[in-house]
């Protein structure tokens, strides 16, 4: 199961923190077909964000085909995304490239920056 956190000094809103988190969950092969998302009082017990806000996120994957709520039983993943599972051998390298960049005295934003300019250099926008 996913477990959600908020980053309320991120600007993006809550709701699609949710939505984003779970379709990493969803490219790493973290979720699965079949899987039930936390309902939204556990989402809420756990970051101490409005009910509705997660009922919006899961909407918004629902809309997607992502996940498909089923009454009663709680929200379920319908199909997954990507091929990347987070064991991969890419995974471990990415994984040991972050610790070397933690070690070498880089916080969160210039590691961010780092990536997402190699991600501007070999996947450029519009190229699919």
């Amino acid at each position: 199961m996913v477990a959600y956190r908020i980053d309320r000094r991120s600007g993006v809103a809550t709701y699609v923190q949710i939505v984003q988190q779970t379709k990493q969950a969803l490219r790493l092969g973290l979720l699965e077909p079949g899987d039930r998302l936390p309902t939204a009082r556990e989402v809420v017990e756990a970051t101490a964000i409005n009910p509705n806000t997660v009922l919006k996120a899961y909407r918004e994957l629902e809309r997607e085909g992502l996940v498909e709520a089923r009454r009663g039983l709680g929200t379920f993943v319908r199909r997954t995304l990507g091929a990347a599972p987070a064991s991969s051998p890419l995974g471990e390298d990415l994984d040991a490239w972050a610790r070397a960049a933690r070690a070498a005295g880089l916080d969160r934003e210039d590691v961010a920056a780092l990536f997402t300019a190699a991600l501007d250099t070999h996947f450029p926008k519009g190229d699919q």
